[in-house]
């Protein structure tokens, strides 16, 4: 073996399998975000996306062979190898009808059989319209491949084809590579071709909340904070990796929308909890990672401020807003909910997050610093997770996906005993 094929064994394995939707269309651009990423990825279309996109521009694409059918290259055993060698296997688009084969076991083409033989993680990214979605069947689908450990990612709302409009358009291909990518640094390599990827999420409802709160004291001014969200955002993303369905209520920011998850916007302190109130209802847990603001400006002004030479401005008196974390931990929706929340401290951090652990009676509590350069707005982050239980998690310096991570696997145990 070469050196140029020694490197190409070491790459991750990645199976495309693309299924007959207008959305095939798509999938090209997951398919360079993955090999351009370092990726091997072998694509594997059905017969019926060969219409929307060619055999030729996946093999392009992909540098590898586009097979379709389990009799080429028979002494290979294409319908049973590609599955067994793979890391992971994402279709995207999948269609209502690859999700029944799924659900059912059937194997009438080269993906099927892939599916079936690959003991590796398995990511659907659906794509239809509305009604085909939304119909017991699909549903009943979807539920079946979930339970069998397969993640679904929830499809984006928006145009589909023609003059139609709902929920079933592909969720954005940035975000499904973000989360293939999530998931494959997740998996471990000692539990097989690939690692078995347990999404210990499954069937669970989470819901999490990101960006700051804005409180308007007149047309064009707000009171608000600096955070980016993107520690909400992240919290979101790795919960869907790992199976949940997410309910993402993100107060003014500018990310995009994390793949397979509904985003709730809102802009003040007030609308975040009537929203976080109505998803908490069915969620099996709670994560306030949003800066919500305490205060807000006892009186709105309809018109702008006006400055007036020699006078000084009016000023602003300010009420209290509502506290959602002590609210939630207080009054939780359902038994075994776990609430999480979140400290932003410039000094005495620890002591001030485990006073606020016991004042606001969550059952987690993520402690960081904050300040110019830290926190609010980078990419990385550290934090100390406080458990009512007493126990301190230090996490270090690092991505913020690698904190949500661990907060998620502090949260999973505490919702062991309420299982779906």
């Amino acid at each position: 073996m070469d050196k140029r094929e020694q490197e190409r064994d070491r790459r991750p394995r990645v199976v495309l399998g693309v299924s007959g939707g207008i959305a095939a269309y798509k999938a090209c651009e997951l398919l360079r975000r993955l090999t351009e990423s370092g990726h091997d990825v072998r694509v594997v279309p059905t017969a019926a996306a060969l219409h929307f996109v060619g055999e030729a521009t996946w093999s392009a694409l992909s540098g590898n062979p586009a097979g379709t059918e389990v009799w080429e290259s028979v002494h290979e055993v294409p319908h049973v190898r590609i599955g067994q060698a793979a890391d992971l296997v994402v279709v995207a688009p999948a269609t209502a009808d690859i999700l029944a084969k799924a659900a059912h076991g059937l194997a009438d083409d080269l993906l099927t059989n892939t599916l079936l033989t690959a003991r590796c993680p398995v990511v659907f990214a659906p794509a239809m319209h509305t009604e085909m979605w939304e119909h017991p069947a699909t549903q009943e689908n979807v539920a079946t491949v979930r339970r069998r450990g397969a993640i679904v990612v929830e499809p984006a709302v928006g145009r589909l084809t023609g003059a139609d409009t709902g929920k079933g358009r592909f969720p954005d291909p940035v975000g499904i590579f973000a989360l293939c990518r999530h998931i494959l640094r997740r998996s471990d390599p000692a539990g097989g071709a690939a690692g078995a990827l347990v999404p210990d999420l499954a069937g669970r409802h989470v819901v999490v909340t990101a960006g700051g709160t804005r409180e308007p004291l007149d047309p064009v001014r707000y009171l608000g904070n600096r955070s980016s969200g993107r520690q909400g955002y992240a919290l979101a993303a790795t919960a869907a990796a790992r199976g949940a369905r997410v309910t993402l209520i993100a107060g003014n920011t500018e990310l995009p929308d994390p793949a397979g998850v509904d985003v709730v916007p809102v802009g003040t302190a007030r609308q975040l909890r009537e929203a976080v109130l109505k998803a908490a209802a069915d969620a099996d847990a709670v994560v306030m990672a949003a800066a919500v603001a305490d205060f807000r400006p006892a009186v709105y002004t309809a018109g702008k401020i006006k400055k007036i030479d020699g006078q000084e401005p009016e000023p602003i008196m300010l009420v209290r807003n509502p506290d959602i974390l002590a609210e939630l931990s207080a009054d939780r929706a359902r038994p075994g909910q776990v609430v999480v929340g979140f400290a932003a401290e410039t000094d005495d951090v620890l002591a001030n997050g485990r006073a606020k652990l016991a004042r606001k009676g969550c059952d987690l509590l993520v402690v960081n610093e904050v300040g110019e350069h830290k926190a609010f707005g980078s990419a990385e982050n550290e934090a100390v997770v406080l458990a009512a239980d007493g126990t301190e998690t230090p996490v270090p310096y690092g991505p913020k996906d690698a904190l949500a991570d661990r907060v998620w696997d502090l949260v999973v145990p505490r919702m062991a005993e309420t299982r779906p």
